[in-house]
């Protein structure tokens, strides 16, 4: 559940781990409830948050229930970016995996330089 996925979020980036979450927008949701996943992204200090359109891969998986405007998903992003999160990728067609060898590596030299301090 929502809860226990955040505790195990935590536990990860508290081990010294980088810490990753995606969402599917578009399956009953509404803007408040992704702000909210943000919020409690950013408290438990989560770096990498993707969000993207849920699409319905055949007739036997659910609808999509709403399909949200490209402006909606920029302010995901920038909601996230202000609450701290350094890596936010909102969009209609961003995945999971979106960018990910090069955020893994800028976060990788970010800890280096830190590291150096």
């Amino acid at each position: 559940d929502f809860v226990q996925s955040l505790e195990l979020l935590r536990r990860a980036r508290a081990a010294g781990f980088i810490s990753k979450n995606g969402l599917m927008v578009g399956l009953g949701e509404d803007d408040a409830a992704v702000r909210g996943v943000l919020e409690a992204l950013a408290g438990i200090d989560c770096q990498i948050v993707t969000v993207g359109q849920y699409m319905r891969p055949s007739r036997k998986h659910p609808p999509v229930l709403r399909y949200v405007h490209p402006d909606i998903f920029e302010s995901y992003a920038e909601h996230g970016k202000k609450l701290g999160i350094p890596y936010v990728f909102s969009a209609p067609l961003v995945r999971s995996s979106y960018n990910a060898k090069d955020v893994f590596d800028a976060l990788m030299q970010a800890e280096k330089a830190a590291q150096k301090r």
